[in-house]
């Protein structure tokens, strides 16, 4: 039987007529969420705390942790056994070929991913619910930067890595904020599905996954073949971890694109809130990383990295959605538009000139951590991920 779709969404017929099956399994996960992770925040830890018992199965497995109750256990029965098609050798292929292109990464996860999946409020409320979403953008990227630094690194999405531990206690942090949300009594259910549902949890891996990529190809990336498929793999597992179900955990680009696509169709659009997120995130955050890389005196590169940032978003996620965003426009980004190209060609040129690519990529991870390193002394973040945060 169908479930009924959540008042807020906007064009469900649509979904249903040109994604058949998929746009069913799209409009009913609205209503679905984590049930093992959300069983374990539930659950009673006698003197101790959920996050701090799954930071101690992380470290010790499931038996380290006197009294486990039975939605520890079910958790770590799943996250301990590995899924048949993992191959660890394609995830450590794909962290590599992404730590070769971290700078650009890191541009598009803010200019292009962040700011595509601020155009769905519905997606927005839970962060604006816990007053984090347009505060703190920086420290929000840290930790972000924070997570992605553990996995992508070879090794890092192994039992044991920190890719995975850092991934199980996002999981756990999510089941958090559900819980926080639905005991608010703010939350309205009939309108907008359960609080951080199957559906955005696929468009968040397809942020990192297909929606960078095709924004780094814009700036001159150009991922192989066999890249891709690895950088694909990586994000199915951290989706399988993550908590997401199978029926929507993105496995291929067509996967990635079908999500991205439900997700801006079915969309009431941008609010408020997801306005203000785009402004903090631009001028407080990724303008002033811009700027230090520019030439001119403080004033002047700010101003112009702020002009640099609206014009690639424009760039990115297109006029349309950019216009409901109000984000400004200007005719830097027809330049802009021009770059890619150019930049694949340079970008081409320099990889013939490289002779050691191990010895490239191995300096990309070291500069990539001292980067890491600069942004938490910068922002004086001193925590890991929110569950660590002073506050």
């Amino acid at each position: 039987m169908d479930r009924p779709i959540p008042h807020d969404l906007v064009n469900a017929d649509l979904a249903l007529r040109r994604h058949g099956d998929a746009g069913r399994v799209w409009l009913d996960g609205m209503w679905e969420a984590d049930p093992l992770a959300d069983a374990v925040v539930e659950d009673v830890f006698g003197g101790s705390s959920a996050t701090a018992a799954v930071r101690a199965a992380l470290t010790g497995g499931i038996d380290s942790v006197p009294d486990a109750p039975q939605s520890l256990r079910d958790l770590f029965a799943f996250l301990d056994d590995e899924p048949d098609w993992l191959d660890h050798d394609s995830l450590d292929r794909a962290a590599d070929a992404l730590i070769r292109n971290s700078a650009v990464m890191g541009m598009v996860l803010g200019a292009a991913s962040l700011v595509r999946g601020a155009g769905n409020t519905i997606a927005g409320k839970p962060l604006a619910l816990t007053g984090r979403y347009a505060s703190e953008p920086a420290i929000r990227s840290v930790e972000v930067g924070e997570w992605l630094r553990h996995v992508i690194s070879r090794g890092g999405m192994r039992r044991g890595g920190a890719g995975f531990e850092y991934t199980v206690r996002v999981r756990i942090i999510h089941a958090h904020v559900r819980r926080g949300i639905r005991l608010s009594g703010q939350w309205d259910e009939a309108a907008w599905g359960v609080p951080i549902p199957q559906p955005y949890m696929a468009f968040t891996i397809a942020e990192f996954g297909h929606i960078a990529n095709e924004a780094m190809h814009g700036l001159g990336v150009r991922f192989t073949d066999r890249e891709l498929a690895d950088i694909y793999h990586l994000w199915r597992y951290v989706g399988h971890v993550v908590g997401m179900s199978e029926a929507l955990n993105p496995h291929t680009e067509a996967d990635h694109v079908r999500v991205e696509e439900l997700y801006r169709l079915t969309s009431p659009g941008p609010g408020d809130d997801d306005r203000e997120f785009v402004v903090a995130l631009t001028e407080d955050y990724l303008a002033p990383e811009l700027a230090n890389l520019l030439p001119g005196n403080e004033k002047m590169r700010k101003a112009l990295a702020v002009k640099l940032m609206y014009g690639l978003q424009r760039v990115f996620i297109g006029d349309k959605d950019a216009d409901a965003l109000r984000i400004p426009d200007s005719p830097i980004k027809h330049v802009l538009r021009r770059v890619g190209p150019v930049l694949a060609l340079v970008g081409r040129a320099q990889q013939f000139r490289v002779s050691d690519q191990e010895a490239a990529t191995a300096e990309a991870y070291r500069v990539r951590d001292s980067e890491m390193a600069r942004m938490r002394a910068s922002y004086r973040v001193e925590h890991d991920l929110v569950d660590a945060a002073p506050h």
